[in-house]
């Protein structure tokens, strides 16, 4: 009975162990919201963080603090989806929490932008299609007052941390792979279409272009919008939408070439209803999960949703489990993108 005993409790040791593993093989992603604990109307930034250590930021936008920001932490990869001024970041927060939630308190970021901002102080790589990744490469180097380079891809990726900042050289259709030292696989990040507009702020084009620019009633735009579908080395395949409309590469490419199984949708309203959004999760990229953000609206009443909302509205038509983008609630994903810790 006692060797019996004894195999037991070694069994019970392995399969503990085993859980902690397994629990360690989850990527973890934490919303950076305006207000803790809130899904509001300019929440937009995301950071990714795979399990090999390698920590993404996803449209930084106005809901952060820029650079200085505490929540920010080790960043690792910098993406940029387009360059509308609410992700492309032109504001940032007064403070957090100050403001109404459906309309924060935010003030002027400069003219360099929060997305280069945090990429130059972060020592990032910046992960933007190829037009605005000049763009905002030269930010970069008007920020640290140094070259910036294309990012090594020697030894199948980027490896992280880096010494310096530098920018990715991919066209809509590329992948970008950044590695975390020591690790045998990376996280792969793939550019993929998005049905939307893309124009700078003018505060971040410099003279004498913003003044013609500005009298004939034009922008810049710095190559196409884009949406981002990662891979991480746990397995997990999420969908980073951007702003977009409904489109054929949802189905065709996102869902039938990458098989994304975690999306992370965009509702904003002037692309997106609650009806074309439902139908573009359940007909087209048919993820086993969701998660929204960018709602343009209060999303949630202490964390829970907000019943009298679009967001309400959307939720009730996903035949899939949707999550609220609660900022600071980290979540915990599997290789299936199970919640397995954090959601609502």
């Amino acid at each position: 009975m006692k060797v019996k005993a004894m195999g037991w409790s070694v069994l019970a040791g392995a399969l503990f162990m085993a859980g902690g593993a397994a629990l360690a093989q989850n990527v973890k992603v934490t919303p950076l919201g305006s207000h803790a604990g809130e899904l509001c109307g300019r929440d937009r930034a995301t950071i990714f963080e795979d399990p090999s250590g390698v920590r993404i930021l996803y449209d930084a936008g106005h809901s952060t603090l820029g650079a200085e920001d505490p929540r920010l932490g080790d960043i690792h990869g910098v993406l940029l989806s387009h360059a509308h001024g609410d992700h492309f970041g032109d504001m940032k927060m007064k403070a957090l929490g100050e403001g109404p939630c459906d309309a924060p308190t935010i003030v002027p970021a400069g003219p360099n932008g929060v997305t280069a901002e945090i990429a130059a102080a972060k020592k990032a790589a910046m992960i933007a299609v190829v037009d605005l990744s000049v763009f905002l490469g030269n930010k970069m180097e008007i920020i640290t007052g140094k070259p910036v380079a294309l990012c090594s891809m020697a030894g199948g990726g980027t490896t992280v941390p880096l010494a310096a900042p530098c920018r990715s050289n991919i066209h809509l259709g590329g992948t970008h792979v950044l590695k975390a030292a020591g690790a045998q696989q990376g996280v792969e990040i793939s550019i993929v279409h998005a049905a939307h507009a893309n124009s700078l702020p003018l505060s971040a084009i410099s003279e004498p272009e913003r003044k013609v620019l500005a009298a004939n009633g034009l922008a810049y735009a710095p190559g196409p919008p884009v949406g981002f579908v990662v891979k991480f080395t746990n397995g997990l395949i999420v969908y980073l939408s951007g702003d977009t409309g409904i489109h054929t590469e949802m189905k065709t490419v996102v869902n039938e070439y990458h098989k994304a199984n975690l999306a992370v949708m965009n509702l904003g309203p002037n692309a997106m209803t609650a009806m074309s959004g439902a139908y573009a999760m359940n007909d087209l990229v048919r993820p086993a999960a969701v998660i929204v953000t960018h709602v343009n609206e209060i999303g949630s009443i202490g964390g829970k949703v907000n019943p009298n909302s679009r967001t309400a509205a959307f939720i009730k038509l996903v035949k899939r489990p949707v999550h609220l983008a609660i900022s600071g609630r980290t979540m915990e994903f599997d290789a299936k993108a199970a919640c397995v810790a954090g959601c609502n």
